[in-house]
């Protein structure tokens, strides 16, 4: 049985109420959890929450509601931790049916940069490579290469945040974006791991250790977690790209 299971809390801080935030006519959260219904290799869609809005789109779309405790409801509660508390539940229900997880298909409600297409293919190529620990969405953004990333030191200046040396020999760097290679960010649309990722947190690789060590990149473009309101225009950009409208969605019949 595969199970995707996506999060998505009452309170933010930076962006109150993003995960309900109007996009193309549809709250963000309907964006994931549309991805997740369609994918044809998802069995099951849960999706864990203290909200009752996000409740409400999540049973109207045909997900079955995980309350969140209060405890993983804070903003200092780690969404790892939720994971692995859905996941449970998810394992002990499909050990009643006699069933075991073979995958777990992990989203955000704020992520709507995802596609059932995409989440498929994460999955084909867990099964064709028992070896990897999971697939993730990642998207390319060269001009955030930690080269470039800075930190304001005690006398109030700039300074580097990765000493430069870890990039080699300093005298062969440049301003150019692209001289250290393309730079690739996790970018939360979705992370296909396996039970194993869940069951042994602690071994996975910062920051998102739910991942796993051995992480296979599904790439895309302009993925992100909506946490600003200036990464709207973007998203928007990118449903419409991925035939999105107010009105259509690409797994309408005949689109």
């Amino acid at each position: 049985m595969i199970a995707a299971l996506m999060l998505g809390r009452k309170g933010s801080i930076g962006f109150p109420g993003k995960n309900l935030y109007s996009i193309l006519g549809r709250p963000i959260t309907v964006y994931p959890l549309l991805a997740a219904r369609h994918a044809h290799s998802v069995d099951r869609v849960y999706v864990s929450t203290d909200d009752e809005q996000i409740a409400a789109i999540a049973g109207e779309l045909g997900a079955q509601v995980i309350v969140r405790p209060p405890e993983l409801a804070t903003p200092e509660a780690l969404g790892e931790d939720a994971f692995v508390h859905g996941y449970r539940l998810i394992q002990d229900e499909a050990a009643n049916r006699n069933e075991a997880v073979e995958l777990m298909v992990l989203l955000f409600c704020n992520t709507a940069t995802i596609l059932a297409e995409t989440i498929d293919a994460g999955i084909k190529i867990l099964r064709a490579h028992p070896e990897y620990d999971s697939a993730v969405t990642v998207s390319r953004y060269n001009m955030w290469s930690p080269l470039r990333a800075r930190k304001i030191g005690p006398d109030g200046l700039l300074h580097p945040f990765v000493p430069f040396e870890t990039f080699g020999d300093p005298k062969t760097l440049s301003c150019d974006r692209d001289s250290q290679g393309d730079v690739w960010f996790a970018d939360m649309g979705a992370s296909i791991v396996r039970p194993r990722c869940l069951e042994n947190l602690s071994e996975g690789l910062l920051p998102q250790k739910w991942m796993g060590q051995r992480i296979y990149p599904l790439k895309q473009w302009g993925g992100c977690d909506i946490d600003y309101t200036w990464q709207v225009p973007g998203v928007i950009a990118w449903l419409l790209e991925h035939g999105f409208s107010e009105t259509a969605t690409p797994y309408d019949p005949g689109a």
